[in-house]
């Protein structure tokens, strides 16, 4: 027998125990993704042109790489973070559900490799560093 309420025994506490540090790290994501799509917002508006030369040496120059791989991992995060919260409510066959899980996070995590692979060629193979 337990002397803890039943609200104290829940509060804070997710169905897997750790339903708020996913909570705090969704909004950490959407709060990190805020200033960085308004500097790829301004950059790219800045380039002046799309051609594959200039957006080389625009990847690959100066911070463009860091905060273009912290864009990258962010919206990954986010997204996964948001898919499982879709997945968990709206799925209702525990097969299913976890199957689903496992391909959402797979997926991100390619897209999140693939991404920073991407920039990291790029900047360099034609970065000035």
């Amino acid at each position: 027998m337990s002397l803890r309420s039943p609200l104290g025994k829940v509060l804070g506490r997710g169905a897997a125990k750790d339903g708020v540090s996913h909570w705090w790290l969704q909004r950490v994501t959407a709060v990190a993704l805020v200033p960085l799509t308004l500097w790829f917002i301004r950059d790219l508006l800045n380039l002046g042109d799309f051609e594959l030369a200039t957006v080389s040496l625009w990847i690959g120059s100066g911070w463009t790489p860091v905060f273009l791989l912290l864009l990258v991992w962010s919206l990954a995060a986010h997204s996964a973070l948001g898919v499982q919260v879709v997945i968990e409510d709206y799925v209702h066959v525990k097969s299913v559900k976890l199957a689903a899980l496992l391909a959402a996070n797979f997926l991100h995590a390619i897209v999140a490799v693939a991404g920073t692979y991407a920039v990291l060629r790029i900047a360099f193979t034609t970065g000035s560093f």
